[in-house]
């Protein structure tokens, strides 16, 4: 045999061996007795072998829930307003900030184009406050019952101004988190050191005479809110009370003479406050891990003696600042239409969501829309006439003032 018939021969025995190697693998790994069809008589439907019979339900009961908080009753019912297509009209073009209504109706605000403050009067006419230019303003503090404000500026620049007098008083640049007493007779403020002793709460009078140190805040400063209750009893909040566990924080009450006041118990982080106009009530929205760590609203008792008591969640994604109240039992609120899991850590993630507007009813829970029409708005400010028949807000994506005639 010849060299190449016997290179042909090892080849061709090598190619059968692989055949039946291959065969001899796919019995074993692969090949799978095929299974035997049962032909079923006709109407007849085939039943599982496993968990052949589900159980029954028994006879209904009514459950009624426990909860650990109160809640609202009928708080998921939702109306429309019946309102005209047209409902919004945008009564000043200019972009405008520190919109405030007065204690006549009139409407104070800044134009952040020609660095001006104006007054729209209850006529619709605009009436200049004052000659005076402040350009390039970051945030107005305006006194509740009276036209004067403090002014605060980028590079951390603070002026006192009274709209009356003309009077104009230079506040320490290392002051900030202002906040009016109900009466307007007093301001009270963060002063911020550089080193933590000289970090300080402290009230004085708005031009910044007769200060007075109320409590000292170390290195948590950043854990205190600088809000003055309309019973003038708080000064601030503080959130440095006793470790709660996840999800929980207790919030102290500061008054101006070192009180012992009753705390209460918030369900979350981010916390933001709004005061009802008597100060019997206190609005605030935080996040938690339960709510996907999206804002959510929650009322509660604020009285000395009701401290806490009817803590109630309103359940409403949105934050305090997008809300005004009317009075003690009525709110307004901008609510975005969707939020993303986690946008109670970045609120700027909703600038660009639009929003719906609701009244709601903190006594009964209920809801109603209000309408503006076919047109669509992510709200920055929000504010409430006195005689609750107008509605003004800012956008925070088109200059303006805005309003609802409810």
């Amino acid at each position: 045999m010849t060299e190449k018939k016997k290179r042909l021969l090892i080849a061709i025995i090598f190619i059968l061996i692989c055949i039946i190697l291959g065969y001899l693998l796919y019995r074993v790994f692969f090949y799978k007795k095929p299974v035997p069809t049962t032909t079923l008589p006709e109407d007849t439907i085939p039943t599982s072998q496993i968990g052949e019979q589900l159980p029954t339900a028994g006879e209904s009961t009514d459950i009624t829930p426990t909860e650990q908080f109160e809640t609202l009753p009928e708080s998921g019912q939702i109306y429309t307003e019946i309102t005209t297509p047209d409902a919004v009209t945008r009564q000043i073009d200019s972009p405008v900030s520190g919109v405030k209504i007065d204690n006549s109706g009139n409407i104070n605000f800044y134009n952040e184009s020609d660095g001006k403050f104006y007054r729209v009067l209850k006529d619709g006419s605009i009436a200049s406050m004052s000659d005076k230019i402040f350009y390039n303003i970051s945030n107005i503090n305006w006194a509740p019952t009276s036209d004067e404000a403090i002014l605060e500026y980028p590079d951390g620049s603070n002026i006192y101004y009274n709209f009356n007098t003309n009077k104009q008083v230079t506040l320490p640049a290392y002051w900030e988190d202002f906040s009016f007493s109900s009466q307007s007779d007093k301001i009270a403020a963060k002063s911020i050191g550089l080193a933590p002793e000289n970090r300080w709460l402290i009230t004085s009078d708005p031009d910044g005479k007769n200060v007075s140190y109320i409590e000292h805040m170390g290195e948590n400063a950043h854990k205190v809110i600088v809000d003055w209750s309309p019973t003038r009893q708080f000064v601030a909040m503080s959130l440095t009370g006793e470790p709660l566990g996840e999800d929980r924080q207790q919030v102290l009450f500061i008054g101006q003479n070192n009180e012992n006041f009753p705390s209460i118990i918030v369900e979350g982080y981010g916390l933001e406050t709004k005061w009802s106009p008597t100060g019997d009530k206190l609005l605030y929205s935080v996040y938690n891990a339960n709510n996907d760590f999206k804002p959510e609203l929650w009322i509660t008792d604020t009285g000395v003696n009701n401290m806490g008591y009817n803590r109630t969640s309103l359940e409403i994604n949105t934050w305090t600042n997008k809300c005004t109240f009317a009075d003690s039992r009525f709110i307004y609120c901008a609510v975005p239409r969707t939020l993303p899991i986690g946008s109670g850590f970045a609120p700027s993630i909703a600038d660009n969501i639009y929003d719906n507007i609701y009244k709601i009813d903190l006594k009964t829970g209920t809801k109603t829309e209000i309408s503006t029409g076919n047109k669509n708005y992510t709200i920055d400010t929000i504010s409430i006439s006195a005689d609750e028949k107008m509605l003004y807000f800012t956008d925070k994506n088109q200059t303006g003032l805005l309003t609802i005639k409810l």
